[in-house]
């Protein structure tokens, strides 16, 4: 038996959250001391699947075709499946991102497997147990998932476990599964990227704005502090819903789910809404002129200020900081 984890690609690169599942996948098979397979989906240069070894991964097998160089759901887990079969890998491993959620149940179908998403922590194998501490309730809370099938699928949340060098002779090779046409009945045709920004499911650190911001004109200061942090920038619901931010910022229940290691919440009020997409970030510091907003009762750190006072100060703070 051994380990597999599905490497996804963006543009033929891979993001911090691929070397984190693989860092995470490679962890798992030295508790079951078996090796780790990865695959990748998509055109990607030989000189980028050689990382992979870095982290811990032995073999890396290779699929490019021109009916998946774009993600498509169905025929993406069809092909991961595939793959789990022919290395008779038990466990699979993927990121719990975007494609991810959209994968993981449908390849647990696939393989009949136990499924356990927004993983946080490696699995505990005690006695023939098998039990994975993963979020529920929307981040809410914690729970302890136990897989009792022979085939175990594992959606890691990003953020979650860390990037960790282990670093492997790494052997490349190209695998052809069969795609049938019922499982490209949806293909997407086109991706526009934000090249500019850094990805909200990847970022470690986010700066987030709320109403307290009074107008999409008073921003600058939001992208400021972001740009001196290297953070990603973000919104609550109802600055998106008024066209204040584009609602690729929106972070929240019916937002992005996010799990940054820092997360500065300004001007948020903190509605049970916008707690259950950034409740597992590890450190919230919350900005706000309401001492009762309910934000504070979660926050790690709290200032009762102004925005529009507190914000520049902040900024000034780190100028004088890095020069």
């Amino acid at each position: 038996m051994s380990v597999l984890v599905y490497v996804e690609q963006a543009e033929g690169k891979f993001k911090k959250s691929v070397f984190e599942a693989v860092s995470y996948a490679k962890a798992i098979a030295d508790q079951q001391s078996t090796n780790l397979t990865a695959i990748s989906i998509g055109d990607v240069a030989d000189g980028e699947l050689k990382e992979l070894g870095k982290y811990g991964a032995s073999k890396v097998l290779n699929v490019s075709v021109d009916q998946l160089k774009t993600f498509v759901n169905q025929a993406y887990a069809s092909v991961i499946a595939s793959a789990a079969e022919k290395e008779s890998a038990d466990i699979v491993v993927l990121s719990n991102s975007f494609s991810g959620k959209g994968l993981a149940p449908r390849i647990a179908v696939k393989l009949k497997a136990g499924l356990a998403d927004g993983a946080v922590e490696l699995p505990k194998i005690d006695g023939g147990k098998f039990e994975v501490k993963k979020t529920a309730f929307s981040g809410k809370a914690f729970a302890i998932t136990q897989l009792t099938s022979p085939n175990k699928i594992i959606a890691l949340n990003p953020n979650a476990f860390g990037v960790k060098e282990n670093a492997t002779d790494v052997a490349i090779e190209n695998f052809s599964a069969d795609v049938k046409q019922s499982d490209l009945g949806t293909v997407i045709k086109d991706i526009v990227r934000a090249t500019d920004k850094i990805s909200l499911p990847d970022a470690e650190l986010v700066v987030s704005a709320g109403r307290g911001l009074k107008g999409p004109e008073n921003w600058g200061m939001i992208e400021e502090l972001a740009g001196l942090l290297g953070a990603a920038t973000a919104c609550s619901k109802p600055v998106s819903d008024a066209d204040w931010r584009p609602h690729s910022e929106h972070v929240g229940q019916t937002g992005i789910a996010i799990s940054p290691n820092l997360y500065i919440a300004i001007g948020i009020s903190g509605a049970i809404q916008h707690l259950a997409g950034v409740s597992s970030s590890k450190v919230i510091v919350v900005i706000n002129k309401d001492p009762e907003a309910p934000f504070f009762k979660v926050a790690d750190y709290g200032i009762v200020g102004d925005a529009f006072e507190v914000v520049p100060k902040l900024i000034e703070a780190l100028k004088a900081h890095k020069g």
